[in-house]
């Protein structure tokens, strides 16, 4: 499975809000650079973060964006299916239709949706603030 450049940056961006001082808002442009991001495609991954609730905008000077949550309340697993990106792992469009071309299931399509699970399950375990702290050896939130 590969997260595409959606999941990956939009992460990106809120473990770099993460980073930041809670007290003050980072400017998107300021963001933009740091994550070596492009402001337009940034902007589209802060509109959806927004809307899920998981930043929120401050005006006026020194305006800019901030965590909604602490980082330590915000997982992984929020952060990508926010932007709409799917944790799956299987080639299948979904529901009981398979991959193959007559509509069944490929032999392997239980290897992969039990990655799809674990990768889920593991993202959802990992916090912002783990990934800001680099705390992931052990599994994020879940180690000592």
């Amino acid at each position: 499975m590969q997260l595409s450049t959606k999941g990956r940056y939009a992460v990106m961006a809120m473990t770099d809000l993460a980073g930041q001082d809670g007290a003050r808002a980072a400017a998107m442009a300021a963001i933009a650079a740091r994550q070596q991001i492009s402001r337009p495609y940034l902007e589209q991954l802060i509109a959806r973060l927004r809307r899920r609730g998981l930043v929120s905008a401050v005006r006026g000077p020194g305006g800019g964006y901030r965590l909604a949550r602490p980082a330590a309340d915000l997982s992984i697993a929020d952060v990508v299916t926010a932007v709409d990106e799917p944790l799956r792992a299987t080639r299948c469009p979904g529901g009981e239709r398979g991959c193959m071309k007559d509509g069944a299931r490929c032999i392997t399509h239980e290897l992969w949706e039990e990655t799809g699970r674990q990768i889920q399950t593991y993202l959802a375990g990992v916090s912002l603030a783990d990934v800001s702290a680099g705390r992931l050896g052990g599994g994020g939130r879940h180690a000592s």
